[in-house]
């Protein structure tokens, strides 16, 4: 076998979801044909068209997706502490009634926060913190995979479709498409981001920095020699190598300051700092994928403390980091928090919750008309339950992602109807929910 071969194992994405669709062998023809695949922990280049036209860098309107995978229950997030109906069904993992020790910090007299969340308060008392309740996908699947899939691929229901909403969103902005103009921050490329135009995949903590097989000088020699050509594959050999080249060394820098001689700290917080670094060094970058496990609370969960609150209390480290770290970036940029599903109303016999249907969803960012629960809520009775046991959802996903997408992204209907082909009808979503 080629050397080279031996070290490109396990890294070709045929555009479907995770690590489990990723094939585990490829040749250096399948890894060239593929359009310069440049390495599964830098950039992966998807067609040729990319680095050289650029992105203009006073473009306007950011979107940072995080996907909570494992599905997050909603219920605990955002809780309804005024319906009686929620204490009822929940008599260990409840979160505390408001102004009792470890209880929900007040958001509209309604809802409340779960404590642990308690470092996104500022967010939504200066009002760019808003959340869609009852919110999710239509398709009635409790599989995570399926559930998954679908949230990603953007068409509920339907597993023929190839390609991810957000690489399709990709499509629809002005101008050429450089790889770093959209991010995933992960071990693979998600599906959210599988398509035909060129985005970036970048390993999560030290590993993003981690030397590569086309790193080492012979191979990287070997390959320059091989395509040093004027034909299209060399050319986006060439224009990978490079937006490879850019985001090292930013990565590079950022490590080298951050570490100040120790060891780099691992966890979300630190990702989505380099993230916000990188985002205020580079203004091309326009989309950006973050993903956290861990959210399958069937045992366990835990109440004001426990499971659950301690990743949340990550998250909220996270994403207060992530707005702090913006600076001004952050008057430009929306970040939504996103889950398969929620997960059942009631506790199970394991002090836990098992897999459900509506979720909440979060819009964080300077543009987003914050401070109000936005979306319909259907209520906790039996009789307003999803098969009478989970949160129904009354707010298919796609609308108010639609909605931010028009008046941040600046996307015509006709554009998220590209994104979202199937989604309610278009301006669906009666709410304003990002500001003029």
């Amino acid at each position: 076998m080629n050397p080279i071969d031996e070290n490109l194992l396990g890294i070709r994405s045929d555009g479907v979801s995770g690590a489990r669709t990723y094939q585990s062998r490829v040749t250096r023809r399948e890894f060239m044909r593929g359009a310069a695949i440049l390495s599964a922990a830098g950039i992966v280049l998807l067609s040729p068209h990319a680095w050289a036209a650029g992105a203009s860098a006073d473009r306007k309107g950011r979107l940072v997706v995080v996907f909570l995978r494992g599905a997050v229950d909603g219920l605990n997030v955002v809780v309804p502490h005024a319906e009686p109906a929620y204490y009822d069904a929940r008599p260990t993992i409840a979160i505390g009634r408001l102004n009792a020790e470890g209880g929900v910090r007040d958001l509209d007299g309604f809802f409340g926060l779960h404590p642990a969340l308690a470092p996104m308060m500022p967010r939504w008392n200066e009002r760019t913190l808003a959340f869609v309740h009852a919110c999710g996908s239509t398709d009635p699947t409790r599989s995570h995979f399926d559930a998954q899939d679908y949230m990603e691929s953007g068409t509920p229901g339907i597993k023929s479709t190839h390609d991810g909403w957000l690489n399709r969103v990709l499509a629809q902005l002005p101008g050429g498409h450089a790889p770093t103009e959209a991010l995933s921050l992960g071990p693979t490329l998600p599906r959210i981001l599988s398509g035909k135009l060129p985005v970036a995949n970048l390993p999560l903590g030290r590993a993003a920095a981690r030397p590569l097989p086309l790193d080492r000088p012979m191979v990287e020699t070997a390959f320059d020699r091989l395509y040093g050509g004027a034909d299209a594959l060399s050319v986006a050999y060439r224009e990978g190598r490079a937006s490879r080249a850019k985001l090292m060394t930013d990565l590079q820098r950022d490590m080298a300051e951050a570490d100040a001689g120790a060891p780099s700290p691992q966890g979300f917080a630190d990702d989505t700092g380099r993230l916000a670094r990188l985002i205020r060094r580079d203004p091309s970058i326009r989309l950006a994928f973050l993903a956290l496990g861990g959210w399958d609370t069937h045992v366990s969960q835990g109440a004001a403390q426990g499971q659950l609150a301690a990743h949340l209390a990550q998250l909220a480290a996270g994403l207060s980091g992530f707005a702090t770290a913006l600076g001004p970036e952050y008057q430009d940029t929306v970040v939504l928090v996103i889950s398969e599903f929620g997960r059942t109303v009631k506790e199970n016999g394991n002090g836990g919750t098992d897999h459900g249907h509506g979720n909440v969803m979060w819009v964080m960012g300077g543009p987003v008309r914050g401070g109000k629960v936005y979306g319909r809520w259907p209520g906790l009775a039996t009789s307003a339950l999803y098969q009478e046991r989970d949160l129904a959802v009354a707010t298919d996903f796609r609308q108010p992602i639609g909605a931010v997408l028009q008046s941040h992204l600046a996307l015509s209907d006709a554009q998220v109807a590209e994104v979202f082909p199937g989604k309610p009808a278009a301006r669906s979503w009666p709410e304003a929910i990002i500001r003029n």
